[in-house]
């Protein structure tokens, strides 16, 4: 049996030492800092939607360290269950290539690339000489832990916006955007024979090779941590936000067992350790454009109601969410009078000097409603944003996570 108790216990020691120590503390802050900066690119966005400061990105970012500290558990117990011995020389590789993609967007944070170029590099020209059956293990279990950080708060602090579909036609949506700094543990060998204190692992154990000449069940490890990072970003139109999480968290699953797969695999065959290069990137982003596709595929959620105003979004904290209102809701009538549009809806709430009474039809529980809402402060706004009509003209850019290089080279072939 896999001494799962001994093993946690062992982990969450190992990474309460480890934050003591400054250069790894440092460069968690570091990894948070690039982070922090990216939700403060989804905070101007999201400014920019509502027309109000929303104060979200000190939230999101604290959400985000809470969030990478559980799933660098989950991950560093998926890492010695599968022996995932990872050497400093591969993490030397893999940071720069990653840190160098994120100039040209940032969802290539994630290790799906760096580690995929970097194994491809080494197999093809035998430059860097890297473990691949460990470097894809590594992608393979990170992913595993994003699949279960996307279904736990993968749909938290969805952006909306306005998105053109292929047909031409406009439908509110929701831009998906998460990020999460990593702490793990992986295995290195310290030496031969049995360290006194340690855990002893079962007879099968490890399932990938240290890459150390010898029998692995002979050597001595040791926990070791690092600093990953993760991207999660999708679009919802077809379906609410905690619906597409669950769909990707799905779909992510599913490429991280097969990557796994492949890893224990080239761990003794090359044409194996090939695919597992190549699969990494590229299912990747097959998964993400496969659920990019499912939402323009489907039957948008977000679009006018044949009677009423139907609501994108309402704004947390505002008048209209206090009185009960939610996205995907249709706005019937405002103090007895039936708004058509956007602008009619409005032109309804603009001169409110006091309450306003609403009817509405609530969308997740397909009833008809009605609320009072309180109106707000000046300068504070009613806190409900409409679906798109078709005359807007500007519609905010679905994919909003491109570095400086991939902005500057947008602009520079668009002409944007």
């Amino acid at each position: 049996m896999f001494p799962l108790a001994e093993v946690i216990w062992l982990i969450i020691s190992t990474l309460g030492q480890a934050f003591c120590d400054p250069y790894f503390l440092l460069f968690f802050l570091l990894v948070a800092g690039v982070i922090g900066v990216q939700y403060q690119r989804i905070e101007r966005s999201r400014e920019a939607f509502y027309r109000v400061k929303t104060g979200r990105a000190w939230v999101d970012l604290l959400g985000a360290v809470f969030w990478g500290l559980a799933g660098g558990l989950a991950g560093s117990t998926a890492a010695v269950f599968t022996g995932l011995t990872v050497t400093g020389s591969d993490l030397a590789y893999l940071w720069p290539a990653a840190l160098l993609l994120v100039l040209f967007d940032m969802r290539f944070l994630c290790f799906a690339y760096a580690g995929g170029l970097v194994s491809l590099s080494s197999l093809a020209f035998g430059f860097p000489a890297v473990n691949v059956a460990q470097i894809m293990a590594l992608v393979a279990i990170l992913h595993a832990v994003e699949s279960l950080l996307i279904l736990a708060c993968g749909h938290t602090g969805a952006l909306p916006a306005y998105v053109k579909r292929p047909d031409g036609r406009a439908a509110g949506g929701f831009i998906l955007q998460k990020f999460w700094p990593i702490p793990i543990l992986i295995l290195t060998v310290a030496g031969r024979g049995l360290a006194g204190g340690g855990v002893e692992m079962p007879d099968w154990w490890p399932l990938i090779g240290p890459g150390v000449a010898g029998d692995p069940a002979g050597l001595t490890y040791v926990l070791f941590p690092v600093i990953a990072g993760l991207g999660y970003g999708d679009l919802a139109l077809a379906r609410e936000p905690g619906q597409k999480s669950r769909v990707s968290s799905l779909f992510l699953g599913i490429y991280s067992l097969i990557l796994l797969a492949l890893a224990v695999l080239a761990d003794k065959y090359f044409g194996a350790a090939l695919a597992a290069a190549f699969f990494a990137p590229a299912g990747h982003e097959a998964v993400i454009h496969l659920g990019r596709r499912l939402e323009f595929k489907g039957r948008p959620l977000y679009v006018p109601a044949e009677r009423g105003v139907r609501l994108l979004d309402v704004l947390p904290g505002s008048a209209a969410h206090r009185a009960g209102l939610r996205s995907g809701d249709v706005v019937l009538s405002v103090n007895g009078r039936y708004p058509g549009s956007k602008e009619e809806l409005q032109g309804l709430l603009q001169p409110a000097a006091g309450p306003a009474e609403v009817d509405y039809y609530s969308f997740r529980e397909r009833v008809f409603k009605r609320a009072v809402v309180e109106c707000p402060r000046p300068g504070k706004p009613w806190g409900m944003v409409t679906v798109p009509e078709g005359n807007e003209g500007d519609f905010l850019e679905a994919h909003v996570t491109a570095g400086p290089l991939g902005r500057w080279l947008k602009k520079k072939l668009l002409g944007d």
